[in-house]
């Protein structure tokens, strides 16, 4: 097709300049007539093969909408039931019993139209915790410690409700965490992880995106319990100062630092240590850990950590 639209259009021009080219020199048209036809013929050319690709851009178009749908009709693995109750706000227990666990394969996780020929292995991870029971009591701490592949940080997406249980049931203040609303979840629930994630914007909007309705003072009081007040103090636009993507404009541990003053300011019953003091070094580690004894003050927590030390801290 696209050979043959070519083909006219050389064809065409040919023959204006062929038979323009005799009337001109018979004096039935000017020169100048000749190239202006000559030069619109060649702009008729590149909206006919505009035109000529419509068909290919919709189908196109239509296959993307398509994709777009399935992603928005895919349901989500955790969601909140319509009778979802509220999670008790009290002082925070959380009981795990007889839970067994395996990440879902890509199957129920993905679409396979998403995924192309090289799909990979679609199986799944198998159990990766087995028919596991402890309880963590009001204002304790439980540190998980073990080698890599264990299951603690899967452990603490469960908590979090980031997954739910293949087996057994998990509850945070006697609810059934599926059984509970999401919001009372997160409201309960705060998570520090090895690498703090910081977004785009100013050190004030990365702790308000905690609690909204915070204040200068209680940002100042979070700050100064997570030992990084002296930092925005130090900085040209104080609290207004942009941490960059990611927070790379920060060190590890100040970005832990804030991670931890961002979770003091939300003030959840239960924190969530994963990894939190693993890559950094010794006066930076030393910094985290009084801005943990704050955190920790209190509160219900799960810790992890590879090292035995950081759990005796």
């Amino acid at each position: 097709f696209f050979v043959a639209l070519a083909l006219v259009a050389s064809l065409a021009t040919a023959m204006v300049y062929g038979f323009g080219g005799v009337m001109a020199v018979n004096g039935l048209l000017t020169v100048g007539t000749l190239l202006a036809l000559a030069a619109l013929l060649a702009r008729l050319y590149a909206p006919l093969t505009a035109l000529s690709n419509v068909r290919v851009d919709v189908m196109t178009a239509l296959v993307s909408f398509e994709r777009v749908f399935e992603v928005l009709d895919l349901k989500p693995l955790v969601a909140e039931q319509p009778d979802a109750v509220d999670i008790p706000d009290q002082p925070v227990r959380v009981e795990v019993d007889h839970v067994t666990f395996g990440y879902p394969s890509a199957d129920e996780i993905s679409l396979a139209s998403l995924e192309g020929a090289a799909t990979g292995d679609r199986r799944g991870s198998g159990d990766i915790l087995h028919d596991l029971t402890f309880t963590v009591p009001v204002g304790s701490m439980v540190a998980l410690v073990g080698p890599s592949g264990a299951g603690k940080t899967t452990i603490t997406s469960l908590v979090a409700r980031l997954y739910d249980p293949t087996e057994g049931v998990i509850r945070v203040n006697g609810v059934d965490l599926r059984d509970a609303t999401l919001s009372s979840l997160h409201d309960r629930v705060g998570v520090v992880t090895q690498e703090a994630h910081l977004f785009h914007d100013t050190i004030r909007m990365n702790l308000l995106y905690a609690k909204p309705s915070a204040t200068d003072a209680e940002l100042e009081a979070a700050l100064r319990a997570a030992q990084v007040w002296r930092l925005v103090e130090s900085l040209p636009e104080g609290l207004d100062t942009v941490v960059g993507d990611r927070g790379h404009r920060l060190s590890g541990g100040e970005k832990q630092r804030f991670a931890i003053a961002r979770l003091l300011l939300k003030g959840p019953g239960l924190v969530v240590l994963d990894e939190a003091t693993a890559h950094l070094d010794s006066e930076s580690e030393a910094a985290v850990q009084r801005a943990l004894d704050a955190a920790l003050a209190n509160r219900t927590s799960l810790v992890i950590a590879h090292r035995l030390s950081t759990v005796r801290g």
